[in-house]
């Protein structure tokens, strides 16, 4: 599991992914207590499973296309979108073309870190 506590510059390159589902695999970038931004690299068809949790969370498309689903909408969203969940609304995510995810959480997901 990678654990990267807040640095002024992190290094990509030097983070280890970690795999989390058929297709996804994801790297904590850097957190602190308040804040946290995860690099979520998936396949075409990789499945970011339905979920909801008490974090506000953004996400950036750095590259891909991928079908979002918040709350009862659904969207596909490609490179330079960005998106916006409240916090505690379901939502998922099915990837239609490779890619990746930028993340950022507000507080951190201590459960990521925790495991």
């Amino acid at each position: 599991m990678s654990t990267q506590l807040a640095t002024l510059f992190v290094d990509d390159e030097s983070l280890p992914w970690e795999q989390v589902a058929e297709g996804v695999k994801r790297k904590i970038m850097t957190y602190d207590t308040n804040l946290m931004m995860v690099k979520v690299a998936f396949e075409t068809g990789g499945i970011g499973a339905a979920h909801s949790h008490y974090h506000t969370q953004m996400s950036y498309v750095a590259s891909g296309a991928f079908s979002i689903t918040i709350a009862d909408e659904i969207r596909v969203v490609r490179a330079g979108d960005a998106y916006y969940i409240p916090p505690n609304i379901w939502h998922g995510a099915v990837c239609e073309e490779a890619g990746v995810l930028v993340d950022v959480f507000t507080p951190m997901r201590e459960d990521f870190v925790n495991q």
